[in-house]
């Protein structure tokens, strides 16, 4: 059975998603028979990347959530406390204060190269490195210099990975599943397909997610029917729609 999982590296949700869709996995009986590929969704694509050595402020990120939402400071803060405990809930560590603002364009490509070099596996290993050096240790991920050191850390060659990134070799990778994603109506992340028969929306409970794989292995109907949120089906037909869970999209994160 195959999994994709659109999502992006500066998405707290989508790093709690994954988590939660680690757990389900787990519980799974034919988890050896999953596939699970990782597919691109910039929330911000016109966003700026700041270089490594930044400095981050205690309040930054809690500000730009207030800008965001036209919030004050102090509501900025609750949010970013909120996100931090739930993350912690699912043995995440979250440091908002030390997290560099990135465009996640050369991110993605990274990710799309890690599936060409070395499959789902090493994949996910890139997906889980990048997001730990976007919310745990404070690194510049839109930094290429930073991204090819993350990279090599999780299995890719340097040199390999600075070819693809000067080039811009995976960008129509990145664009074509951003494209797909609003083919299918996705709008937020994590956004979960199963099997493209099954769709969950945001970073469901470990239970549902565990559900759907169950779900989407004991049926074949070729349509996409939604658990969690709206979008299409693989064929352009609307699917069943369900309470969301919380995600990430362009105007920001439910939090």
């Amino acid at each position: 059975m195959k999994v994709e999982i659109w999502s992006d590296v500066v998405c707290p949700w989508c790093y709690v998603g994954k988590r939660r869709f680690e757990e389900a996995l787990s519980r799974f009986e034919h988890a050896d028979a999953v596939e699970v590929t990782w597919r691109a969704f910039e929330l911000d694509p016109n966003s700026s990347s700041h270089p490594e050595g930044t400095e981050v402020g205690p309040d930054d990120y809690a500000e730009r959530l207030s800008r965001k939402y036209g919030t004050g400071v102090e509501r900025g803060r609750e949010m970013v406390s909120q996100m931090t405990a739930t993350a912690a809930a699912e043995g995440l560590e979250l440091r908002f204060d030390r997290a560099v603002k990135a465009n996640t364009i050369d991110a993605h490509q990274v990710i799309h190269l890690a599936l060409e070099r070395g499959g789902p596996a090493l994949q996910g290993a890139v997906k889980e490195r990048l997001l730990r050096a976007y919310f745990t240790d404070g690194e510049a991920v839109g930094d290429r210099a930073v991204l090819q050191r993350l990279a090599v850390e999780a299995g890719l060659d340097g040199d390999d990975v600075a070819a693809v990134l000067a080039e811009g070799r995976h960008v129509g990778a990145v664009r074509a599943d951003e494209a797909e994603a609003s083919a299918l109506g996705i709008t937020g992340v994590p956004f979960f397909v199963l099997d493209r028969k099954y769709g969950v929306s945001g970073a469901q409970p470990a239970e549902v997610l565990l559900s759907a794989l169950q779900q989407a292995w004991a049926e074949r109907s070729p349509q996409l029917v939604m658990t969690g949120g709206a979008a299409g089906s693989a064929d352009g037909k609307g699917g069943d729609q369900a309470a969301g869970g919380e995600a990430c999209g362009p105007d920001g994160c439910a939090i």
